[in-house]
Order: C-alpha cells, then sequence, then structure tokens
C-alpha cells in the first residue's frame, strides 16, 4: 500500500484557454514554497522520526511547466530529482484552439466522466492505473481535473466536479487492497479553471 499526496500547481501565469503550457506566476511561486513547508511538516509528523521524508517518498510531476515548477521547492530542499509521469498531466482536449478549449472544459465540467467521449474517460482510467500502481509512498505534482479525477474514482462518483482544489492544495489517498480510498481533501477555494 502507497500513500499517495495529490498536489495541484500553484497559481499559473494564464489559463486553459490562453496558453498551452504556462508556468507559475509570483503567487504561485508562493504558493509552490508554502506547499513544500506543508509537505515536510505533513510527512514529518507521518513518518514519527523515523527517517526522512525524501528516503521513503518519491516525488512525481506532470510534465506541464505549472506542475513542474510546484515541485521544484521540495526537491531543491531534499536535493530529490522530480519523475515525470504524463498520466497525471491536465485532461486532454478534444481541440488546439484555445478559446474553444476552454468553452469546452467549462461545460464539461458541469457534468459527468460518463458523458465524455472515449479518449477522456481512457485518459481518466490511465490517471487512476498509474495511482493504484505506487508500490511506495508518492506525491504527484498534478491539475484540478486531474485530482478531481482520481477523488471521483476512488468515491465511485462519476461527476467530474466534486470538489475544488485549492492551488498548492494536497489531497491524499492511499491503494489499498487494489483500491484507491481517499484519506483527506486538500483544502479548497473557489479558483477559476479557465
Amino acid at each position: 500500500m502507497a500513500e499517495i499526496y495529490l498536489v495541484r500547481h500553484g497559481k499559473a501565469a494564464a489559463g486553459f484557454g490562453s496558453h498551452r503550457d504556462p508556468g507559475l506566476d509570483a503567487v504561485g511561486r508562493d504558493q509552490a514554497e508554502q506547499a513544500a513547508d506543508n509537505l515536510e511538516t505533513l510527512l514529518e509528523n507521518r513518518l514519527a522520526g523515523d527517517m526522512h521524508p525524501k528516503e521513503s517518498v518519491k516525488l512525481w510531476s506532470s510534465p506541464l511547466a505549472r506542475a513542474q515548477e510546484t515541485a521544484q521547492p521540495l526537491a531543491a530542499r531534499w536535493g530529490a530529482s522530480v519523475s515525470i509521469e504524463t498520466r497525471v498531466a491536465e485532461i486532454p482536449s478534444p481541440t488546439e484552439d484555445l478559446n474553444e478549449r476552454a468553452a469546452w472544459l467549462g461545460q464539461a465540467m458541469q457534468g459527468n466522466w460518463s458523458a465524455l467521449d472515449a479518449t477522456v474517460q481512457a485518459w481518466r482510467q490511465d490517471l487512476v492505473d498509474c495511482l493504484l500502481g505506487l508500490e511506495q509512498d508518492s506525491i504527484l505534482f498534478s491539475h484540478f481535473v486531474a485530482i478531481n479525477a482520481a477523488v471521483g474514482a476512488a468515491q465511485n462518483d462519476d461527476r467530474m466536479r466534486v470538489f475544488a482544489p485549492d492551488n498548492a492544495s494536497i489531497t491524499i489517498l492511499s491503494n489499498a487492497d487494489g483500491d484507491l480510498v481517499v484519506k483527506e481533501l486538500g483544502m479548497t477555494a473557489v479558483t477559476k479553471v479557465n
């Protein structure tokens, strides 16, 4: 069984409908530092001093810049590398047009996974399979929709938007006995997913 810490990236410099792969803005960089503080405290408390988290916890990131930049403060503190995991990237869009992509996401997030096309449903299953396959405690820097996909799958909830994880929030799951289990939802906030 692995404990899985899903960290939503810090505030991006641009939205889903205005840039294909934005990095973090100044607020997002501060949030990434705060997430590193929170993760260190959380993991040191859970491990009760038996070992340093960097010795037992693997770092993963979506390949997108905002997720990788959110991972960097913790990786730098630990002197650890961050492995790229494409299956925790942002949801695939049916169009490359940025305006159409934002409109599609806004509409899709109002509904259910089962109403979306096979490509998106396969993406969600790949994400769940990735989390179920983790063999050691792991921190994954990911995205709003991906975190919702994981939580919804764990709760057997078909809604695309199960909760609203804040930027740099930490949601904790486990993959006990071949199932995803939600241990703790991350802090929520009204954030614009655009």
